[in-house]
């Protein structure tokens, strides 16, 4: 397997910490913004207008549904039990399916520039030695390999002994990838696992349809603090994160600031996130 020098060769880094923003250009911090200022990003970061950049990124008891999802033949009904547990819904524009968010899960962005030359997997592999090298201190046995029984399975489930407690998803904009993580840092992994399973109880119901949805086994699911037997906060892992890349990378900028180009673009992501969830949204009311 290569390691993150093999793959990343850029010297300079961007990092921004956006976990505790309240908004961004006016618009509420919700994942539908998380996911449009990592397009806008990334389209800059194409254009050689913004650095490659590390984006870290928390919100509250979210669900976030991968394109198939949008499918699901009780759809309406699902979103509707979620909505009546005060989870806020959406779907999201990169690769995979649901996976919970809130307060102890940790979103990473790493966002990197002429993919063309970097294939699929190599942008993975990246997110996964970032990973293994941020915990290095307290543990060798994370394992990157489909995690089934968990939910939003992935040739790159991150688990350890057997329990999965992170997954990967790409979105390539121009010749720019954003490469997305969540990290279950703290917090009831399996309640979590839980929900999304009643999600797909109710939205899926084992109907016969074209696309294999998972059955989720909530055993499948754990968080890092129970894994590694301590107490690990998002605080502790986005430390871990800045002082991991300092060291991979010879400098590293530290901003919360979107350019001028960046902010323009963001508008334009979010709308086309919001028309996309359209039909979450009203279901949600």
């Amino acid at each position: 397997m290569k390691n993150w020098q093999d793959i990343i060769t850029h010297p300079t880094f961007r990092f921004m910490d956006h976990s505790n923003e309240q908004q961004i250009a006016d618009k509420a911090n919700t994942a539908i913004s998380s996911f449009a200022i990592d397009d806008a990003i990334t389209t800059a970061v194409s254009d050689g207008n913004s650095l490659p950049t590390v984006r870290l990124w928390v919100h509250p008891n979210t669900i976030v549904l991968g394109i198939p999802d949008g499918r699901l033949p009780y759809l309406e009904q699902g979103v509707q039990m979620l909505a009546q547990q005060n989870y806020h819904v959406i779907i999201r524009n990169s690769g995979g399916l649901a996976v919970a968010l809130d307060k102890g899960v940790l979103n990473i962005s790493l966002i990197l520039p002429d993919v063309k030359h970097i294939s699929i997997h190599d942008c993975y592999e990246a997110m996964v030695r970032f990973v293994q090298f941020m915990l290095a201190d307290v543990t060798d046995a994370i394992e990157a390999y489909e995690i089934v029984g968990s939910y939003c399975p992935g040739d790159y489930d991150l688990s350890i002994g057997g329990r999965k407690f992170a997954g990967i998803s790409q979105r390539r904009v121009k010749q720019g990838a954003a490469i997305q993580i969540y990290l279950d840092v703290e917090g009831n992994a399996q309640q979590r696992a839980i929900r999304v399973k009643e999600f797909y109880d109710i939205a899926w119901n084992q109907a016969e349809t074209k696309f294999e949805y998972p059955t989720v086994i909530p055993a499948k699911m754990a968080s890092l603090s129970e894994l590694l037997g301590m107490t690990l906060t998002v605080e502790d892992m986005k430390l871990r994160a800045a002082t991991a890349l300092k060291q991979l990378s010879n400098d590293v900028i530290f901003t919360k600031d979107l350019s001028s180009d960046e902010l323009a673009v963001f508008e334009k992501r979010y709308e086309q996130m919001r028309k996309r969830n359209e039909k979450i949204a009203k279901l949600q009311q």
